[in-house]
């Protein structure tokens, strides 16, 4: 038994702990069941780590090994009021019943404690990095998990290219309902697998060329750096047909790194959508890791993104790839505001 693995961080030994039973029970061929509160993201706690490995199965990027992960937790928007705790918490505390309502409430409505904390201790509740830009309340409550992407549908694109460690990502927006949705992701793997791993260019190239012939492509926007023949090359042969076009010096590159400024502004358009609620998504579990993964940076010109580190394996180019498809819808959606309609009527004098 493993009591409480959110307290189980490397400061206490709690990794190595935690290292050690499990190969004590692997010896003996036996199981065993941790139980914990919601971890404090960013501690890198076993819980944490537990929760990372559950979520790696059901991407399928690990293998599954019989990982049991059984958490009931409250909805991101769970309100922290006498009224939405009574109806909640009897549900979230399943067959603890010797947990009180009316004393967990008096807990939460402490006002020396945070209310991060009871979100963590009483609705289960995975509660975002202070430096985080979005937490599951935010990202989860857009997904509409009914939405299909069709053949024929108009959409606008982003990609954000990678080479060996970093990722690569083509994410569609569809114009109708700016419902986001990922046509590829390539990611290194872990362990041996992805030793002297390099993104698969070809693959992507064929992905690229696959959306132009199934959809209506109005506008694409692909961050240059490490790309820059294959942009050339996309824009050479789709550009013209582009009812949008990138800033850059053809259709499609949007160089990221060009201009603070201008990235700044894109990124804080990007977040306004997401806050406002007006991006749906399709519940796909890697865009909404690289949506979580996201780090707040603070410019002169306002808010900004990046990796928690820079060497971080926690990716965020499925995010850099959605930024460039939302600029792009904007801006397509900018150009026909100035488009004067036509009445059919002229005027002589």
């Amino acid at each position: 038994m493993l009591n409480e693995t959110h307290h189980w961080v490397r400061g206490n030994n709690g990794d190595k702990m935690y290292q050690t039973i499990d190969g004590n029970a692997t010896k003996r061929d036996s199981r065993y069941l941790a139980i914990t509160n919601a971890f404090l993201p960013g501690e890198d706690s076993v819980a944490e780590q537990m929760r990372e490995a559950f979520d790696k199965i059901r991407e399928g990027r690990a293998a599954d090994i019989g990982f049991l992960y059984d958490s009931i937790e409250a909805h991101p928007k769970t309100p922290l009021t006498p009224e939405a705790i009574r109806i909640v918490l009897p549900k979230i505390r399943g067959d603890a019943v010797w947990l009180r309502v009316e004393t967990i409430l008096q807990s939460i409505l402490d006002t020396t404690l945070s209310p991060s904390r009871s979100r963590r201790m009483w609705l289960n509740q995975i509660v975002a990095e202070e430096d985080a830009i979005y937490g599951p309340a935010e990202w989860d409550v857009l997904r509409d998990e009914t939405k299909v992407l069709a053949p024929g549908d108009e959409i606008v694109m982003g990609f954000d290219g990678g080479k060996t460690d970093d990722s690569t990502c083509l994410i569609a927006l569809r114009i109708s309902d700016m419902c986001a949705f990922v046509l590829g992701l390539w990611e290194r793997p872990d362990g041996p697998a992805g030793q002297g791993w390099e993104v698969p260019r070809a693959q992507v190239d064929s992905a690229v060329h696959e959306a132009f012939s199934t959809f209506e492509v109005k506008g694409f926007y692909a961050d240059v750096a490490l790309w820059e023949s294959y942009i050339s090359e996309w824009s050479d042969a789709y550009g013209e047909g582009l009812a949008v076009k990138a800033p850059g010096r053809d259709a499609i590159g949007w160089d990221m790194r060009a201009s603070q400024k201008t990235s700044t502004y894109a990124h804080e358009r990007l977040m306004r959508t997401i806050f406002d609620q007006k991006l749906c998504h399709d519940g796909d579990l890697a865009l909404r890791r690289h949506v979580l993964n996201a780090r707040r940076r603070t410019n002169n010109y306002g808010i900004s993104f990046g990796k928690e580190s820079k060497d971080s394996p926690k990716k965020i180019d499925a995010y850099a790839a959605l930024l460039l498809a939302h600029e792009a819808l904007v801006d397509l959606r900018a150009r026909g505001r100035k488009k004067r309609k036509r009445t059919g009527r002229g005027f002589f004098l």
